[in-house]
């Protein structure tokens, strides 16, 4: 009997075989408009980066850089990288009444972290509709904001141009821009329209496509599943906090709109309106706790996920109370805490562990703060920079490729590919006899 190949590793090699392809794409002389085409550093990373939905970038200027046709390239990569190559496949798959057999039916549980197999064909078939739908508005109305707007001076087929990568970019959190500078939003941090847009986008983007549809469904917010409560609320609160802690931060060199715009860009987007290499320090570790969180499960973004902060510290205020762990009444399950536990604390070691590795490289090239900035905006797929990105040594980007991938695929994918036992839920037949342990 022929061994079946885990889901999780599946998942690994779609995103590793778009991740070549793209490369190859952008290292072909049509990618860019200048006569030096890119090096293969700078088209492994731009690829991983848009694959990864991350944004951060060594090409110091796309929007000049790359040609139409390495901007096509790169919308496709972010939008394959949003959705999932695997999404894709399965929609094609049942568009053509190709029937989903147990394995591809498992596989895409798991691609979209559902809790079971059933009707996960429909809702593949929704997931796609429903971002055509929203990308489509975004297209129309960011086109028509760039091309009405009286301080920019772009002609309508550069508006629809990048009317539609920004779109794109925006709803799948990915963070790059085409604009033309260097400096991501903030020549248009006054746009009202433009940001609020992006914004718009973004949040859609983060909240995941199960929770989109379940609140289109149900339209009351008693009827939603608890994963929907949960992960609204805790959007909610993060945005309205993220916005007011950015504002005291920076108080007379902030906006209340970029205090907003960086609240919503800095989980998981990657946009920026503000210059990241003159922030105080509490703006610094506000952007920091906002990344490491991220967007929401099921969603375009990456971070630990909002679900998963929200069960560990609902476990802590309950467990203070001496109470059951629960959320508008309704039980929280013992595995999903140890589940969460165990996500949170891998991304701290794994951000620890990255951030001594590339400070030990790069030596006292940059401070301890511009590197942990970056990894952390690397592993969390944010994309936002305090401008190191280009001057990194080769094996620091290297290594923060590898970030963006596991940021991307998962944690919890990487874990699960340590379990022989993925076709079934795995049950110790040997009892242990506990003991107290000290703690604290």
């Amino acid at each position: 009997m022929k061994n079946k190949l885990s889901p999780y590793l599946m998942i690994l090699f779609s995103f590793l075989g778009v991740i070549i392809i793209g490369t190859l794409l952008l290292l072909l002389p049509i990618s860019t408009k200048t006569d030096s085409n890119l090096t293969f550093i700078e088209a492994f990373f731009t690829t991983v980066s848009c694959v990864c939905v991350t944004g951060l970038t060594v090409i110091e200027n796309v929007g000049e850089t790359m040609s139409v046709f390495g901007k096509i390239v790169m919308a496709i990569l972010i939008q394959i990288g949003g959705l999932s190559f695997l999404t894709l496949t399965v929609f094609f798959m049942t568009a053509f009444k190709v029937k989903l057999g147990i394995s591809e039916s498992y596989l895409m549980r798991e691609q979209l972290n559902q809790n079971s197999t059933k009707d996960l064909e429909i809702l593949i078939g929704r997931i796609v509709k429903l971002t055509l739908v929203i990308e489509g508005l975004g297209v129309i109305i960011n086109t028509l904001i760039l091309y009405f707007s009286k301080e920019l001076t772009f002609n309508f087929g550069q508006s629809l141009g990048i009317g539609i990568f920004h779109t794109i970019s925006s709803f799948n959190n990915a963070g790059f821009d085409i604009f033309g500078t260097s400096s991501s939003m903030v020549g248009y941090k006054a746009n009202l329209l433009l940001n609020i847009s992006t914004c718009v986008l973004v949040i859609l983007g983060g909240l995941g496509f199960v929770v989109i549809i379940d609140v289109w469904q149900k339209k009351k917010f008693k009827k939603l599943s608890l994963h929907s409560k949960i992960t609204l609320t805790t959007t909610l609160v993060l945005l309205v906090a993220g916005t007011i802690l950015l504002k005291i931060s920076m108080w007379d060199n902030m906006t209340i709109l970029e205090a907003f715009f960086m609240s919503v860009s800095s989980r998981t987007a990657g946009f920026s309106s503000i210059d990241l290499a003159h922030i105080s320090n509490g703006c610094y570790a506000v952007l920091i706790v906002l990344m490491f969180i991220g967007a929401s499960s099921g969603s375009t973004g990456g971070g630990v996920k909002t679900s998963t902060v929200f069960v560990v510290l609902d476990f802590m205020f309950f467990y203070f109370k001496g109470k059951t762990p629960r959320a508008f009444y309704r039980k929280i399950d013992q595995n999903i805490l140890l589940k969460s536990l165990a996500l949170i604390n891998f991304c701290l070691l794994f951000d620890v562990i990255m951030t001594l590795i590339i400070c030990m490289i790069e030596q006292n090239n940059f401070s301890f703060e511009q590197i942990l900035f970056e990894q952390v905006s690397a592993f969390s797929t944010t994309g936002l920079s305090m401008g190191i990105t280009k001057s990194l040594s080769s094996a620091s980007k290297i290594l923060l490729c590898v970030s963006m991938f596991i940021g991307r695929v998962g944690p919890l994918t990487f874990m699960g590919l340590m379990n022989k036992h993925w076709t079934y839920e795995s049950r110790e037949k040997i009892k242990y006899v506990s003991e107290d342990l000290m703690i604290g």
